[in-house]
């Protein structure tokens, strides 16, 4: 099996699409040896599997629960995509509360990596959290929420199946109001102020993020979906499935791949692109497809992620000491989408244990073993900015840092490693990120 970037072929020994938890725990006690779990397979470094495992394709695993749309809770198992659940909340004018950019996304692999978008003030998906469910190496169930379980609660989220096998969540669900697009460009160096001053604490700012474009990073390309009481410029309520996005992939290829594309975006691109101030749902922005960008991969290269996360306080450093590593290293960066997020003090993996700016590089690479080793070397360099500045990366994806940069950057994964030996004494769960990093 394989992951978007078609970068990690794994053999596993057994995959099982399972329907219910029975048959999780069924398989846990007829076999032995590791045990991977994948849902979507958007992850980019092997987090959905390690050699010879059981694995547990969840896509199959993904029914309603429990839904109260009185009480905007719901309860589902985590195979479920954001999309699907999208579907059913809808026709109640609700919304997911807290998800990705893009809804191709299965809710339990949310949850593993402790995902986030660009809600404003929302901070990672565990802020929407009621409860879990998790299976256990030994098959017994356990529920885990804030008051009960608490320790595996804040280690399943974001422990990138480490604990067990996240079955069932309960999510907090939010109101699918109407929202308007406004964007304003400015030097990089007054974002910090402008999203403190007319973002930060704005009641009526749902969405944001500000995009910077290659070559320089110098610019800042502000976002906002606030709510509105203007009339629909988009009725449909949710992005229809399977539609052809060939004009989107056009200007994909055109920005990244020709001469001067950087160019072409600043003039032309960008400006065509925020041209209008579109008001639709909050669903319909919410229900991005992943297939708009196009293919990810091909035979001999892949566009790819990294993310990475600094005080708010370090953001003009960051951004000077990023902007110069792509440049010293020719990287080909598509664009560096900026989010902020509250301190999440709790989770054991926390990628924000302090009020932070975060940092998506979307870029693309050739696949070859030197390409790969290029890419490894401005990787490190980029982590290391972050952790001299007092922030850290995100691990979905290449597991380029060394064991030294993943434990400066999570110091309480030997607290999840403790934990996980008592719950998982044999460690059987297990994929390619534990298997790089568990012995540090």
């Amino acid at each position: 099996m394989n992951d978007v970037t078609m970068l990690n072929p794994i053999w596993v020994n057994r995959l099982l699409a399972p329907r219910t938890t029975r048959e999780i725990q069924r398989a846990l006690a007829m076999s032995s040896g590791p045990v991977s779990i994948g849902g979507g397979r958007y992850s980019m470094g092997g987090q959905i599997a390690t050699e010879n495992s059981l694995h547990l394709d969840m896509r199959q695993f993904n029914q309603v629960i429990r839904y109260s749309p009185e009480s905007r809770v719901i309860r589902v198992q985590t195979g479920m995509r954001w999309r699907d659940l999208q579907s059913v909340i809808d026709p109640d004018d609700l919304s997911i509360k807290i998800m990705q950019s893009y809804a191709n996304f299965t809710v339990g692999g949310s949850l593993s990596v402790n995902g986030h978008g660009r809600y404003v003030g929302a901070g990672p998906v565990i802020n929407s959290v009621r409860s879990l469910q998790l299976v256990l190496a030994d098959g017994s169930v356990v529920e885990a929420s804030r008051s009960a379980n608490s320790d595996l609660f804040y280690a399943a989220i974001g422990g990138y199946g480490a604990m067990g096998v996240i079955t069932e969540v309960e999510l907090d669900l939010a109101s699918n109001i109407t929202i308007e697009r406004q964007t304003r460009r400015m030097p990089v160096a007054d974002y910090p102020r402008f999203f403190n001053d007319q973002v930060r604490e704005n009641e009526q700012a749902i969405l944001h993020n500000a995009d910077l474009a290659p070559p320089y990073f110098d610019m800042a390309t502000s976002v906002t979906w606030r709510a509105s009481d203007k009339a629909l410029t988009v009725e449909e309520r949710l992005v229809a499935p399977g539609q052809s996005y060939k004009i989107n992939q056009t200007v994909m290829w055109s920005v990244t791949k020709l001469p001067g594309g950087p160019m072409i975006r600043k003039d032309v691109v960008d400006p065509l692109r925020y041209l209008n101030q579109p008001v639709v749902r909050r669903n319909y922005e919410a229900s991005a497809d992943v297939a708009s960008l196009g293919p990810i991969a091909t035979r001999n290269s892949t566009y790819a992620l990294q993310e990475y996360f600094v005080p708010v306080t370090q953001f003009n450093a960051f951004v000077k000491q990023m902007a110069a590593i792509l440049q010293t290293h020719s990287v080909d960066a598509v664009n560096i989408s900026i989010r902020h997020a509250p301190a999440d003090p709790d989770s054991f993996l926390s990628w924000a244990r302090e009020e932070v700016f975060s940092f998506v590089l979307y870029y693309w690479q050739r696949v070859g073993v030197d390409d790969r080793e290029a890419v490894g070397v401005w990787t490190r360099e980029l982590i290391n900015a972050a952790l001299l500045l007092g922030g850290t990366y995100y691990l979905p994806y290449q597991l380029h840092a060394t064991q030294e940069q993943f434990s400066r950057a999570y110091p309480n994964a030997r607290r999840l490693l403790a934990l996980k030996a008592q719950v998982d004494p044999e460690g059987r769960f297990r994929n390619k990120l534990w298997d790089k990093y568990q012995t540090g």
